[in-house]
């Protein structure tokens, strides 16, 4: 399992939150997604044989948020 923490624009409230975490957390292999809006960070676990982090970041902005 590996995690990872993104930095992520554009993420201002809860909407925000619930938006990419259900996104995020449909992928098969994503084991846990926290969005964290003061850090405007998203810390993902995941398993690197199932995904990985450019599909990640992929569904991320799909969602129209920007990854830094």
């Amino acid at each position: 399992m590996k995690s990872i923490t993104l930095n992520v624009k554009g993420m201002s409230c809860g909407h925000c939150v619930q938006a990419i975490e259900g996104a995020v957390g449909e992928l098969e292999g994503v084991e846990e997604v926290k969005v964290s809006l003061e850090e405007a960070s998203v810390k993902i676990s995941f398993d690197e044989n199932v995904t990985g982090q450019a599909k990640i970041e992929e569904v991320i902005d799909d969602q129209g948020y920007d990854v830094a």
